[in-house]
């Protein structure tokens, strides 16, 4: 087909973009603390004291923008080949990319307070 380019890449990047959020998510989260008072210490403690924690924190948040980046390329292609005429497949992307948004929304606002030091 002649949509088969360098951009049919996008889609299996972003399933191994998805592993390796998911995968070093569960990592952080066995060390991470949401207690406001001690939420920062542990953020601290991922990074000095857990063997690696430095390199996996910075996958996870380096990921973050990769996953997206991927994400829009994905949605680009599909927009230049015009896969938008596939209505239900079409539509099953859409809330996809929404529900996608608004789970990074969650998982970046929700820490109040503290979304610039994890994405620092």
């Amino acid at each position: 087909p002649s949509n088969i380019s360098a951009w049919w890449n996008f889609g299996s990047l972003l399933g191994i973009c998805l592993i390796l959020q998911i995968l070093t998510g569960l990592f952080l989260a066995m060390h991470y603390t949401s207690d406001t008072t001690t939420a920062f210490s542990s953020v601290t403690h991922i990074c000095r004291d857990v063997n690696y924690g430095w390199i996996i924190r910075y996958m996870h948040a380096n990921g973050a923008s990769m996953f997206f980046i991927c994400l829009y390329m994905h949605v680009g292609r599909g927009l230049y080949y015009g896969s938008y005429t596939f209505l239900e497949t079409w539509n099953i992307g859409v809330i996809l990319l929404l529900t996608v948004m608004a789970t990074a929304f969650m998982g970046y606002v929700l820490p109040w307070g503290q979304m610039s030091f994890w994405g620092a």
